[in-house]
């Protein structure tokens, strides 16, 4: 990487950023791609004051993460219209001066999903009610899928559904396998808590297609267990990087070296088991 007086700079908000493996994969997209920019990770904890700095700064793009998502819309000129019907963003463009939030969670998800199966006419569970089930099921119904929330609080579920315009089905009721497509949206399974399921083994079988966006551990109880079964799993490595390819293609114009993106994730998720 050479660093010089015309080097654009990228970076990640969000509190905390220190496990984020984006620095290591657009960092490495960059230089394959031959973009002349550097990405960081910055830990901050007011996001008006971080976004005010980078407009001074003219930083060239952010990702967003946990827990500005939300907070960081009202900071900004303009949403791309997914971003504003999903109501978060994890991307930012500075176009000129003018910063412009888009979210690139659902389309990742989508993204991962078609390399194994279509979407179109299927049934999808999600499962939990957060920014990222937001997302991806906005995402989900766009590409036509029939999209159900799943959750543990009804209030939180019902919520989700309405603004989708989908059904809800509480967690204690999902007892049965009941559609094509089931995504994990939840962190649970998610390390130091790894031996433990979103839902139970009884909702799976084989042919089901089973999604878990955690990435640490990359192979899940979830994915194990569903493996195990004979459902076609997807991990989460495949949509964190297509969704860090959406973000390296808007800020850079250049089509995103996926290969290499996922090579990185893959080698510094190697580094942290060994």
């Amino acid at each position: 990487m050479k660093i010089d007086p015309s080097t654009r700079l990228y970076g990640v908000l969000g509190h905390p950023v220190g496990h984020s493996l984006s620095p290591a994969m657009h960092n490495r997209a960059f230089t394959s791609a031959g973009h002349n920019g550097v990405y960081l990770a910055f830990d901050v904890t007011d996001i008006a004051s971080a976004i005010a700095a980078g407009r001074a700064l003219n930083v060239r793009g952010w990702s967003v993460t946990i827990p500005h998502k939300v907070d960081v819309i009202p900071l900004l000129d303009a949403l791309d219209p997914d971003a504003e019907r999903i109501g978060a963003v994890n991307t930012v463009v500075n176009r000129g001066g003018r910063l412009v939030g888009y979210n690139s969670d659902g389309l990742g998800a989508v993204a991962a999903l078609k390399e194994k199966t279509s979407v179109a006419g299927l049934s999808a569970a999600v499962i939990g009610a957060g920014g990222a089930a937001r997302a991806i099921g906005f995402s989900l119904r766009t590409a036509g899928a029939d999209v159900t929330i799943v959750n543990r609080s009804p209030k939180r579920g019902e919520a989700l559904a309405r603004d989708l315009d989908a059904p809800f089905l509480p967690l204690a009721d999902f007892d049965r396998p009941m559609y094509s497509i089931l995504i994990n949206t939840t962190p649970v399974g998610m390390t130091p808590r790894a031996d433990a399921m979103p839902v139970g083994e009884r909702v799976l079988e084989a042919g089901m297609v089973v999604m878990d966006i955690v990435y640490n551990p990359m192979a899940t109880r979830l994915l194990e267990t569903a493996g195990r079964i004979g459902c076609t799993t997807v991990d989460g490595v495949a949509m964190f990087v297509y969704q860090g390819a959406f973000q390296f293609e808007l800020w850079t114009g250049a089509k995103a070296p996926l290969a290499v993106m996922r090579e990185t994730v893959m080698n510094a998720l190697r580094k942290k088991d060994d």
